[in-house]
């Protein structure tokens, strides 16, 4: 769910264009602190959460609803491909 967390702020950041030295700006973070957040490297607190989202201009239930949907569709594709191995071996 981390790496998921990740993906879900730099996809936000990257549709809105931005480095991640922009968004480390508009978070009050360091730029390689926000690296270490997309690479899911750790797991930010609830005031980065608030931070990140507010830089992103979104709330930060539905920053949390974007790293939700990303973890489903990956469980998803796990799903998937199991299946087809099963078949595949079958």
């Amino acid at each position: 769910m981390i790496q998921d967390f990740g993906l879900a702020v730099r996809q936000l950041r990257e549709g809105r264009g931005w480095s991640q030295e922009q968004l480390a700006a508009q978070a009050d973070l360091n730029r390689s602190y926000v690296g270490e957040v997309e690479r899911g490297q750790v797991a930010p607190s609830l005031l980065t959460l608030h931070k990140l989202a507010q830089a992103l201009q979104v709330s930060s239930t539905a920053l949390l609803a974007h790293a939700e949907h990303i973890c489903q569709q990956r469980d998803h594709q796990r799903q998937r491909l199991a299946a087809s191995l099963v078949a595949i071996a079958g």
